[in-house]
């Protein structure tokens, strides 16, 4: 389903746009019997944020916190590999832990945030 093109989780808009938004390369998992590679079927997005109030992080953490165990959430993101800048959904993904930086007057000097489990 494509949308309005905000990165949202679970239908909530990110309070600070990502500075940098990118789809992570696949490591192959092995060789098929033609020396082609095979890569895992999943895709992983990253997130970075510069300097972010503490409220922006503690949204992500808040989300990560919610699923880290047990759940998984739906991520609106651009779409891999689409000739144009469209974003849709993607359900079943999960979240890792946000990393952060120092702070600096106040706020967080930068932060990351890994999307994986992602099925495109």
């Amino acid at each position: 389903m494509l949308n309005t093109g905000s990165y949202q989780i679970n239908g909530t808009d990110f309070l600070l746009p990502p500075t940098i938004g990118r789809w992570m390369p696949r490591k192959a998992i092995g060789m098929d019997g033609y020396g082609h590679p095979v890569y895992p079927g999943v895709r992983e997005f990253e997130v970075r944020f510069q300097l972010g109030s503490p409220a922006d992080y503690n949204q992500l953490q808040t989300w990560y916190e919610a699923v880290s165990n047990t759940g998984s959430v739906i991520v609106d993101l651009p779409i891999y590999g689409h000739a144009a800048y469209v974003f849709t959904s993607y359900t079943g993904c999960i979240l890792q832990e946000p990393e952060f930086g120092e702070y600096f007057s106040e706020n967080q000097g930068h932060f990351v945030f890994l999307i994986t489990n992602i099925r495109t």
